[in-house]
């Protein structure tokens, strides 16, 4: 259970019941985080187009990458959890848990980790962010329209983990189902299992 009380199933309107019908379509269940958009479906309607206009520039495996940078530094295990696994498919979980303890994979590439480097500042900071670390990322071949793509998705991120940390949203029973090590190293803020 979250933080605050969510709507009972019995009393919810349409808008919401279609939110949740939504949800479960894709992922087969409403999960916990949909929940405590009980009071304002729109507002997730619009983050899922917000998400999908953010991911239509970048392709998933870059958008996994920024995505799991910013939820790291910004200490949300939920959103480590989730996004950890997914990067999974393109990258070893040894390497993925490097990123999440703030290491760097000898694997990855320059480029990938200079935008996990700027991602997290972005999240934990973004008014140090300075020319330079713009410079940076255009000396190894990114684009403007790339980087602003980059700072979109951390900034986004920082805007659904502030929400779903702020409510105590908890993580899905299957996001603790991982290797018992990757799973620990995930939990960057709230330990696992908190109530």
């Amino acid at each position: 259970m979250p933080f605050i009380d969510t709507i009972p199933d019995a009393e919810i309107g349409d808008d919401v019941r279609a939110m949740y019908a939504r949800q479960a379509s894709f992922w087969g269940f409403v999960p916990n985080y949909a929940k405590v958009f009980c009071y304002r479906p729109a507002i997730m309607d619009h983050w899922a187009a917000l998400q999908v206009e953010i991911k239509r520039s970048m392709g998933r495996r870059r958008f996994e990458i920024v995505t799991f940078a910013a939820a790291t530094a910004l200490r949300s295990t939920l959103c480590s959890l989730a996004h950890g696994k997914t990067l999974t498919e393109f990258f070893s979980s040894d390497d993925v848990a490097a990123i999440a303890q703030d290491k760097t994979p000898a694997s990855w590439s320059a480029v990938e980790i200079e935008i996990v480097r700027f991602a997290k500042l972005v999240a934990r900071d973004a008014s140090a962010v300075v020319q330079q670390d713009v410079e940076r990322l255009k000396q190894l071949g990114l684009t403007d329209a790339e980087i602003f793509d980059i700072s979109a998705a951390a900034g986004a991120r920082a805007f659904w983990t502030k929400i779903l940390e702020s409510l105590g949203v908890a993580p899905e029973p299957s996001l603790l189902e991982m290797n018992p090590d990757f799973k620990q190293a995930m939990a960057v803020g709230r330990p696992l299992g908190f109530r």
